[in-house]
């Protein structure tokens, strides 16, 4: 029983396709603003640099400030 060897062929692996920073920057930009905007509502939206009146946000989000360890009483 004979068998045969096939010859070495090139390297044929795929190499994942790279992404452009400029198509990155935009969305990270975004995030990063809005994370900012989260933090803010739950850590400072209370008190003196208020943006809205009464407690309605400050009750929305009143665990998440405990779980991450902002002070609120």
């Amino acid at each position: 029983m004979a068998q045969t060897v096939a010859p070495p062929t090139a390297n044929t692996r795929a190499v994942p396709a790279k992404l452009p920073l400029s198509a990155i920057a935009p969305w990270a930009v975004f995030f990063g603003i809005l994370m900012m905007i989260l933090l803010y509502f739950v850590g400072a939206e209370q008190g003196a640099t208020s943006v809205f009146n009464g407690t309605d946000v400050h009750e929305w989000v009143h665990d998440a400030r405990h779980l991450l360890g902002f002070p609120c009483h």
